[in-house]
């Protein structure tokens, strides 16, 4: 897909759960996260729309929703493989982080 000029904006959903990530108006993408009984939130899936691929979508929203995150001093579990890839590879300072065991999507 050829570049775009549309600004790339990316948004925290609390109705749906989820951080999106947008193309001009376009939805291109999300993460989503479901709070668990902790209050800790779990990132079980991350999504781009096919015709958005190859832009390093999944990894910008995936690195928003982290910053915003540790911004707000949460704890996050990354179940999604894209979002422990991402957390593998990248240091985000202030993020508590807690590895699952079995790392699975819900």
């Amino acid at each position: 897909m050829p570049a775009s000029t549309d600004e790339i904006t990316v948004v925290r959903n609390d109705e749906d759960r989820r951080y999106e990530i947008h193309v001009g108006d376009v939805l291109a993408g999300f993460t989503t996260f479901r709070p668990d009984k902790e209050g800790r939130l779990r990132f079980p899936h991350t999504e781009v729309d096919p015709a958005f691929r190859g832009r390093g979508l999944a990894q910008t929203v995936v690195a928003e929703a982290m910053s915003d995150a540790a911004r707000r001093d949460e704890t996050v579990v990354p179940h999604c493989p894209v979002v422990a890839k991402y957390l593998h590879e990248h240091e985000v300072p202030g993020l508590d982080v807690v590895w699952p065991e079995h790392p699975r999507p819900e």
